[in-house]
């Protein structure tokens, strides 16, 4: 029996180091080589789209952000989607100098119908663009961001992700966590991503799609819970190459409520599942049949990995109770389940230690918070990573429905980037 749980702890070691090696060389890419230096040939006119559901407190800093953009102001465009809205956004955001849509749709909810209502309007319209800029209403813009944008999209990238960074990071250990995370994703995965020429991932918003793909798709058709790694999935598994810009760099707000945190991330976990479940047969298949490594990492990114760990520390919990039930016949048992799972929450807390350091101190002048904040919450970033091991649980069988996080952090970009 002793050696049974030996022999599966192993296994479960090997298969993790088999899936997610590659992630430690992102990191060292990271590190040690430079970013893609692009220029744009010319400059394109592009749409922007911001989905919005009571968030009048919020959109006009966007607005302005958008509106300072160093970019031709007669290329640019900006519409909000009013969405099931019962405050007044609509007449905020047309007050700040927005086309606005007012979309009433209690059946069909949520940011993909959004952007699907706006898109369909646009594309009737009279007014042509190469490409449409996606985000959502507390986001905030530095000032080059479109500029940066255009220069990957110019350069044949039809979708094109940006730096995420956070304007409340140092609320608490909640948005700490959150913002690490982002960051974390911005220069350790999607930047090592486009230096490897392979293809990055959407994260929720700061994107910009191309025209082509949008009357491809007509509209925004993807509207599972988590509809921009439904978007990004399905993209590569078409051969969509995803780029990447580190220089244009947004800010968003994260929830600071455990709450708020809590409903907004069993959405997040029940939508990977979706997305595995819809797409993970054919993005597997896909693997052998395109020879795509960009198919590998996203089917990697979706797969529920957290169960193999789950699994490793039930069995181990199971011969630990054995031995404990019959300490004088298996007493070697104890001592082998009970070693075996501390370590296992020692190496995993020193390796999500590890990524936030790292995080941390490569992008320590881009993180707006003290010196001592930046320290402590490199301590609790992965207790904030560890609470996903509940939340992904629950959402196995909870039905989750999209509901709207409330935004109230109201700063100007002038403000974030002091």
């Amino acid at each position: 029996m002793l050696s049974f749980i030996s022999i599966f702890n192993i296994v479960i070691f090997i298969l993790f180091t088999a899936f997610y090696s590659y992630q430690f060389y992102y990191v060292l890419v990271g590190l040690f080589r430079n970013g893609k230096v692009l220029e744009a040939g010319r400059n394109h006119p592009y749409a922007v789209v911001i989905a919005a559901r009571n968030e009048s407190a919020v959109i006009t800093h966007l607005i302005k952000s958008i509106q300072k953009q160093k970019y031709p102001s007669s290329l640019v465009d900006i519409y909000v989607v009013a969405d099931n809205c019962t405050d007044n956004t609509a007449e905020v955001a047309r007050a700040a100098g927005a086309t606005v849509f007012e979309r009433f749709n209690r059946q069909y909810v949520g940011k993909g119908y959004a952007l699907d209502y706006a898109f369909k309007l646009i594309m009737n319209s009279s007014k042509k663009y190469d490409g449409y800029f996606v985000f959502d209403a507390d986001n905030l813009l530095d000032e080059n961001y479109i500029t940066e944008m255009n220069k990957v999209f110019d350069n044949g990238y039809k979708i094109v992700t940006s730096y995420r960074n956070s304007k409340n990071y140092d609320t608490n250990w909640l948005s700490a966590g959150y913002s690490l995370w982002f960051l974390r994703e911005a220069k350790y995965l999607n930047n090592s991503r486009m230096i490897l020429n392979t293809s990055c991932a959407i994260s929720g918003t700061g994107f910009m799609v191309s025209d082509e793909i949008i009357r491809k798709n007509n509209g925004w058709k993807h509207h599972l819970l988590t509809e921009d790694i439904e978007f990004s999935v399905d993209n590569v598994i078409h051969g969509e190459i995803i780029g990447y810009c580190g220089a244009a760099v947004l800010y968003d707000e994260q929830p600071y409520l455990f709450e708020q945190s809590w409903h907004q991330r069993l959405r997040w976990a029940k939508g990977f599942y979706q997305v595995f479940g819809k797409y993970g047969k054919e993005l597997f298949k896909s693997i052998f049949t395109k020879r795509s490594f960009s198919c590998y990492d996203m089917f990697v990114t979706i797969c529920p990995a957290l169960f193999l760990s789950l699994l490793s520390v039930g069995i181990n919990l199971i011969f630990l109770t054995i031995g404990l039930i019959n300490i004088e016949i298996y007493p070697e048992i104890i001592q082998e389940t009970s070693g075996a799972i501390i370590m296992s929450g020692v190496n995993s807390y020193s390796v999500l230690f590890a990524i936030g350091f790292i995080t941390t101190v490569t992008e320590w002048k881009k993180i707006n918070s003290t010196t001592l904040k930046k320290i402590k919450y490199m301590f609790t970033f992965p207790l904030f990573i560890f609470t996903y091991i509940p939340i992904s649980i629950v959402a196995l069988y909870k039905r989750i429905e999209w509901k709207p996080i409330t935004h109230s952090i109201v700063k100007s970009i002038e403000e974030v980037r002091q």
